[in-house]
């Protein structure tokens, strides 16, 4: 399989540092919402990665974080009068019921910033101890003038990083491309002690060290949103390898962004939307189905007609299963004729080739659909054993991208909601 590597810029065979065992990190959600629909996309694109590198047989580690203390978190959490833990946990759940209707598993570990404070300390000593942080009034910063190759995954020296960078103005930093990995605590926000005293840790320091604690000093993927790529994974980079002196990760796999109806998301335009307002509207599969018609490194246009197409697009799977299931009910015994055998193959090699290719998802939809084509075109002249074939290979390719509708079609189809039933009772 090969892989596109933001860090080399180039595809490249996928080579795990264990035989036929893969390590994956994904940055998850801070946890202070509901997320949105740019959030889903490497949700779900980064678990059809891992679904497929384990039917290719790869024994596959994914983590995939929780942070659950930021600024927008003690801000929110102060404005509802709870704690900054009560609302982590609140919109943790939530997370869970969204990503469920994406069919998106759960990581092999969901680790959370907050219980793995110690990991980040230890960290943040190493890199002190290294002369890559150093300590001012409480507060610790990363030395990117420390780290050489401070901007090689984003390609640009750390001049031009510097020249077009929003930093905050602060006296207290060596550098204004320093960053902070330990916070001072300020009143009314949660702490944690420290050898620096009181305090909470930066964004960028939870994922090194959740990604050392879970996966090793050096994993096979890192990944994410475009918009993660600097500065906080050039930042992981940093710090991870000036205090491990290792390589972080071997590959950065990056998904493009969302735009809605042509216009880049944004809460002030009023077309900021959160995958449950969008479930509530059109379900969950189509929203999956959606990010999947589309190369994960290509930007995607969100729109109700994207949506419809999507819906369209279901639809005809459905009625495929369904007439497959019809069909194959009654059948008994094993075996299926050597067409049917040459056929499901064919699709099989098709699918198997895109996904290869760095997880072209759209032409592996498009090797699927040569597939319903088939099926639907010879399903009068099928035997019953050829039809449970057929089904077994369809479900197995539907199953690789999370779009087999395991459930009756209308719930498979249709919104979660009031008005998702009552669409329902309108159609059925």
């Amino acid at each position: 399989m090969k892989v596109y590597n933001t860090l080399t810029n180039k595809r490249e065979e996928l080579v795990p540092i264990k035989d036929k065992v893969v390590s994956i990190y994904a940055c998850g959600p801070t946890v202070y919402d509901y997320f949105h629909i740019g959030n889903a996309r490497p949700f779900i694109i980064f678990d059809t990665l891992r679904r497929y590198l384990e039917y290719r047989g790869y024994d596959v580690r994914f983590v995939q974080n929780f942070t659950d203390i930021d600024d927008k978190m003690i801000r929110r959490a102060n404005e509802e009068g709870i704690t900054v833990k009560e609302l982590g946990e609140r919109f943790i759940s939530e997370y869970f019921i969204d990503a469920k209707g994406l069919g998106i598993r759960p990581a092999t570990v969901h680790p959370k910033a907050t219980e793995h404070i110690e990991d980040i300390i230890h960290l943040i000593e190493k890199l002190i101890a290294s002369g890559a942080a150093y300590e001012v009034d409480g507060d610790v910063y990363f030395s990117t003038k420390h780290f050489n190759e401070y901007g090689k995954l984003s390609h640009q020296p750390l001049e031009d990083l510097e020249a077009g960078a929003r930093i905050d103005v602060n006296e207290q930093k060596r550098d204004p491309m320093d960053f902070a990995v330990w916070k001072n605590q300020k009143p009314g926000e949660p702490a944690w002690e420290s050898p620096w005293g009181m305090g909470r840790p930066g964004w960028h320091i939870e994922c090194s060290a959740m990604a050392n604690r879970y996966l090793g000093e050096t994993i096979d993927i890192h990944c994410g949103g475009q918009d993660l790529v600097f500065p906080h994974h050039e930042n992981e980079i940093a710090q991870s390898e000036s205090a491990n002196g290792k390589p972080f990760a071997h590959y950065w796999m990056h998904n493009g962004y969302i735009n809605i109806d042509g216009t880049k998301m944004s809460k002030s335009l009023g077309n900021f939307f959160t995958v449950r307002d969008i479930a509530e509207k059109y379900g969950y599969a189509p929203i999956r189905f959606f990010m999947l018609s589309a190369h994960y490194k290509s930007p995607i246009n969100f729109s109700q007609d994207a949506m419809d197409i999507a819906k369209n697009s279901l639809e005809r799977l459905v009625n495929c299963f369904e007439a497959l299931r019809f069909r194959v009910k009654d059948a008994s015994g094993d075996g299926c004729s050597e067409s049917v055998l040459s056929i499901c193959e064919k699709a099989r090699e098709a699918f198997v080739a895109a996904m290869d290719f760095d997880l072209n998802t759209a032409d592996a939809i498009a090797a699927i659909f040569d597939f319903v084509r088939q099926i639907n075109a010879g399903l009068s002249s099928f035997e019953e054993k050829d039809c449970a074939a057929l089904l077994a290979t369809l479900t197995e390719l539907c199953d690789v991208l999370g779009v087999t509708p395991e459930t009756e079609a209308d719930d498979f189809l249709f919104p979660i909601g009031e008005s998702g039933n009552n669409l329902r009772k309108l159609l059925f």
